[in-house]
């Protein structure tokens, strides 16, 4: 069966019903584009010189002498990067429950309104939970701590804790805890977090 030009056909192909191949292949076709099917990882992992490596996918920004994993800024979430660019953590807020959120979006998650604000938080925070990773992975040295920090204004947030042991003995549960930013580029600096110094 054929589709006229724009539209896409649901209920399955002349062979049979539609695969997820089929699916993204009208997707691509209505936005102009072919599909390309490969294996992201060999992809990155390939080419001829690490300069050449520099890729920039729907997941981030690969970079070669920065071997993980960049946020790509959308317009959802610009105002989030450029705070963490300028040392500040920036926070949602609904403005019909007065409650914040995290991650950045256009509208409250409790009301689904769009009446939500922007504001800088006090960057403090408690250790939530968190686990030590000790499996190697690219871009970072293990062991790791993959954390959850409970902002005291009411979010929290899955980050790495940096400036500390990375042991059981280090990470104590509730410990204080404040955001701090690594640079990465002249446009995204990531929040990370380190034991309180004060």
């Amino acid at each position: 069966m054929r589709t006229a030009p724009g539209t896409a056909q649901t209920a399955g192909t002349e062979t049979g019903p539609m695969t997820k191949h089929d699916i993204a292949g009208v997707c691509l076709r209505l936005r102009g584009r072919r599909p390309v099917f490969r294996n992201r990882a060999k992809a990155l992992s390939s080419g001829p010189n690490p300069q050449q490596r520099t890729t920039r996918n729907p997941g981030g920004l690969f970079l070669s002498d920065y071997q993980k994993w960049i946020p790509v800024p959308t317009p959802e979430t610009q105002h989030f990067w450029d705070g963490c660019r300028d040392g500040r953590l920036l926070l949602q807020r609904c403005g019909d429950t007065g409650r914040a959120y995290f991650p950045p979006r256009p509208f409250s998650p409790y009301t689904g309104s769009r009446n939500v604000s922007v504001f800088e938080a006090s960057g403090r925070g408690t250790l939530y939970s968190y686990v030590i990773n000790h499996r190697p992975a690219k871009g970072f040295e293990a062991p790791y701590a993959i954390a959850i920090v409970q902002l005291p204004e009411g979010v929290r947030m899955m980050t790495n804790i940096v400036e500390c042991e990375q042991t059981p003995e280090a990470l104590e549960l509730d410990m204080p805890l404040e955001v701090c930013f690594e640079e990465i580029d002249d446009d995204i600096s990531l929040p990370l977090w380190r034991p309180a110094r004060g």
